[in-house]
This record gives structure tokens, sequence and C-alpha cells, in this order.
């Protein structure tokens, strides 16, 4: 419903209605009001912060070290392709361009990618996010992205970053959303879907190796907030 609820066709007190009149209840009822709850609370920053669509909620972390030159540019646009060589994000990005959507959890996990592995400042992703998403809204996207970034209102520490591999095995153990949008992975079985390169032929024809080292960006990165928040 993220794009009704962007586009206006749907209000959110409407989704709350039904869900109240259905009589359901359990774990998935609840995660879905506090997703539209979180919706309506990212609208309240923005109003508030008008600022903080292109602006650091946290600006103690504004100092923060960012790639930039021809390698960053490299990075950024194999990230936007689906072509980094990391199966769920490569599956999320090519989603994304195909049906301007994703799940959120692709959205945090390609956004972590693009900001703590690529070191690139969370703004570009944001409007990446905006120029191709159907359903994008700019204070839960710009907002969203920040909560990635550690900058923004989220009481979670800055030293939050997703493993990318990790992610895919949890949320998508039988490798079938990888498979649907990387078709140079379908021929792998679960257990090398999510790591292509430990399968016994090495990584499939047509597919990129990894491009950075996760273990060593993810320490970059840890190195770069604590430079940030020291100065």
């Amino acid at each position: 419903m993220s794009a009704h609820l962007h586009l206006g066709t749907v209000h959110p007190r409407t989704l709350l209605h039904d869900i109240a009149r259905s009589g359901l209840t359990g774990p998935g009822v609840d995660t879905y009001v506090s997703e539209l709850c979180w919706r309506e609370f990212y609208a309240d920053v923005l109003w508030h912060r008008p600022e903080t669509a292109r602006e650091y909620y946290n600006p103690e972390l504004q100092g923060i070290t960012y790639s930039t030159g021809q390698g960053a540019e490299e990075d950024f646009e194999a990230w936007a392709q689906g072509r980094t060589g990391f199966p769920i994000v490569d599956a999320g990005m090519r989603q994304l361009l195909a049906q301007g959507w994703m799940h959120n959890r692709l959205r945090m996990i390609v956004g972590s990618f693009l900001v703590k592995d690529l070191h690139q400042e969370w703004t570009t992703g944001a409007r990446y996010f905006m120029q191709h998403l159907v359903d994008g809204d700019l204070a839960s996207n710009n907002h969203g992205w920040q909560w990635v970034a550690g900058t923004g209102t989220d009481a979670s520490p800055y030293y939050r970053v997703f493993n990318p591999t990790t992610q895919g095995k949890k949320f998508d153990p039988d490798g079938g959303y990888v498979k649907r949008w990387v078709p140079e992975l379908r021929d792998l079985d679960a257990k090398h879907v999510h790591e292509p390169w430990t399968a016994p032929g090495g990584v499939p024809d047509g597919y990129p190796e990894p491009i950075v080292d996760h273990a060593h960006e993810r320490q970059v990165a840890l190195d770069r907030y604590q430079a940030a928040k020291g100065r």
C-alpha cells in the first residue's frame, strides 16, 4: 500500500479502521500497524525539522569521511545497476530498476551497503531512490536513509552495519528472491546462492566477483564514524 499512501489514494486512518473492523490480530497485524506509525512519525519529523530532508538530523556526524573520485563513482554505478557481487544487494537494486519498489528489509540492506561498505553519503542513495521509487515519499525515504546511516532520529548506534551475506541467508534462505532477480545465479543451490564465490565451479559466468571485502569495509566505516565523533 506504500504507493497508494504516498499518492494519497488511501489514508492511513482508513487502513487502521479496516484492520480494527476486521478483528484480525497477531504479530503480522502489529507489525503492519507499527510501520504505519513509523510513516507518520517521519512525516511529523519532517514537518518540525524540514531541513532534515537533506541535512543531518544528528550534526555530530557531518564530518564523516566519504569516498570520492573515479573509484567511488564506479562503485556507485555497480550498486545502482545491481552488479556488486553480493546477491541480495544486487537482487534488490535490480527489482528497484524493474518495478520501482522493494521490500523495506531490502532498502535497509542496500542502503547499509552503499553507506557502510562503499562509504558514500546517505544523500546520494536517498536521491537515487527518489528518482526510481513509485512510493518515493520524501519523509519516509530520506529519514529511512538517515536511519541506515546512523545520522537520524533512531537511538540505535551508528555502528549498525548490515552483513549482506548473512542478511540474505536469513531472509531469503532458499535463494528464491535472489534467483528471481539475478538469473546468473539460478543454477546454484541454496547453499551457495548467497555466496556464489564458494560454489564448486566458482562465480557463474556473467556475474561479478564481490567488489569489496565486507569485513574490511565494515572496519573502515567504523573507524571513519569514530573519527567524526571525536572531532
